[in-house]
């Protein structure tokens, strides 16, 4: 058995419940044929974008079921004798096919989750060096550097006045 999605356009000439009872037809029709439906949607009153058998609006339905092959050429040959239908459109229904997950650049599968280290962040002389805890007990390359350097000499505020006095004792003046 294969899903089928009928749509039809019903004549605007006929009620909203002429075009509903049309619908349970159809409905009723596949079910006589061991079918069985899947959605419905019920006529609506439509203005269509062009005429169609002289006619600028309509009732749309549409219909999703199952159903054997050979019982759907009875259900086109009704749908082809009832005055009421202006149009109608049987298309087989396919299941999605699954999408192939893109390569990526990475060594690292797209799918898979990976869990990060805890990383903790230490800072010396204003410049951090994280360390992946708890496997490394050590102390890291980087650190070890930081730590070499001897610290920056501090250096006192200059004024004006002692920066005027040793240019004048430079100067001889």
């Amino acid at each position: 058995m294969k899903t089928y999605d009928l749509t039809y356009i019903l004549t605007p000439e006929i009620t909203s419940e002429e075009a509903e009872a049309f619908a349970k037809e159809i409905e009723t029709f596949v079910q006589s044929k061991e079918g069985t439906v899947v959605k419905q949607l019920n006529p609506v009153a439509k203005t269509l974008a062009y005429q169609i058998k002289k006619h600028a609006s309509g009732f749309v339905g549409s219909i999703e079921f199952i159903l054997e092959p050979e019982a759907l050429l009875e259900l086109k040959q009704k749908m082809e004798k009832d005055s009421k239908v202006n149009r109608d459109m049987i298309v087989i229904k396919y299941p999605p096919k699954k999408e192939k997950a893109r390569r990526s650049r990475n060594k690292i599968d797209a799918n898979e989750v990976v869990e990060k280290e805890v990383v903790k962040e230490i800072t010396i002389e204003n410049k951090k060096v994280s360390e992946d805890l708890p496997e490394q007990k050590e102390k890291p390359e980087a650190l070890e550097e930081v730590t070499k350097k001897e610290p920056k000499k501090e250096s006192k505020k200059v004024e004006l006045k002692d920066i005027e006095e040793k240019l004048e004792e430079l100067l001889g003046e």
